[in-house]
């Protein structure tokens, strides 16, 4: 059984239900799962040793939502190197925007430059193919969480 902290930003309450539906598929497979809406970095620290979901929307130019960038910043300016990190990634945005999934490639690109260690792909889910993420993100967290040790 891992313990998996799950990591939300959201703009108008997609990523926050894909996030829910994650906590139900990980629970329902043994992992305790623990949902986090306006997520803090004391709360990313409580799992350096454990696993990390990150879900989130794109804004804007491919930017995060407003509530998870604290998180970001916090993570980019405090922690620097977390080769212990076992993180995922489900990105949400629109292709047909420029910078399709921009927030979630922002924050995958950030914890590769710190060394955290990505289990599985990250999946980018286009609103306009798919108006119900969670048909996308369900059959991929399933998956997700038989990777998990």
């Amino acid at each position: 059984m891992a313990e998996v902290g799950i990591f939300v930003g959201t703009m108008y309450g997609n990523s926050l239900l894909v996030a829910e539906e994650a906590e139900a598929i990980l629970a329902n497979q043994g992992h305790k799962a623990t949902v986090y809406e306006d997520p803090e970095l004391a709360d990313w620290e409580k799992y350096q040793d454990k696993y990390i979901l990150v879900v989130t929307s794109t804004t804007g130019q491919g930017d995060l939502p407003d509530s998870i960038v604290p998180l970001f910043q916090g993570i980019k300016d405090q922690l620097g190197y977390q080769p212990n990190v076992h993180y995922g990634i489900i990105a949400l945005g629109d292709s047909s925007y420029a910078n399709f999934c921009g927030g979630g490639k922002q924050f995958d690109a950030l914890l590769q430059e710190q060394s955290a260690q990505r289990v599985g792909e990250m999946l980018l889910i286009d609103a306009g193919e798919h108006p119900e993420p969670e048909s996308e993100s369900n059959p991929w967290v399933e998956h997700w969480a038989t990777l998990l040790k």
